[in-house]
């Protein structure tokens, strides 16, 4: 029996959670998802994650400031999770952004579900 991984899936598109808990759901990830950075920060503080998928733009925090957040979290478990980057404005940032900003790797919208698979699975691995 293999132990089931958690990903958290930061996102405030429905239709871009719906999709991507389909695609991890078919692997036999656990999904949980939030809409938005505040309520990443409180759900890491109740629970463990294996990994986090970081919309860079949503409303009352964003990708980036919770990211900042979380690298900056005391317990080095939960300061450490891999942490991709979901973004649809992916020009405005290099990845020398998102990895000065603590994230591990970014995917691009719209989404490719075999790209976000493998991803997800490089960082689970």
């Amino acid at each position: 029996m293999t132990q089931v991984r958690k990903v958290l899936v930061a996102e405030d598109s429905s239709v871009i959670i719906n999709l991507t808990k389909n695609v991890l759901m078919f692997e036999n990830y656990h999904i949980t998802a939030v809409k938005n950075g505040k309520q990443v920060l409180e759900k890491l503080a109740k629970e463990d994650f294996d990994l986090i998928l970081m919309d860079i733009n949503m409303p009352e925090m964003d990708g980036i400031q919770c990211t900042t957040a979380i690298r900056a979290l005391d317990n080095p478990k939960k300061a450490n999770i891999p942490i991709v980057a979901i973004t649809g404005n992916y020009k405005n940032y290099t990845m020398d952004d998102f990895k000065k900003a603590g994230l591990n790797d970014y995917i691009q919208k719209p989404l490719d579900y075999d790209h976000l698979l493998a991803t997800v699975k490089k960082h689970l691995s």
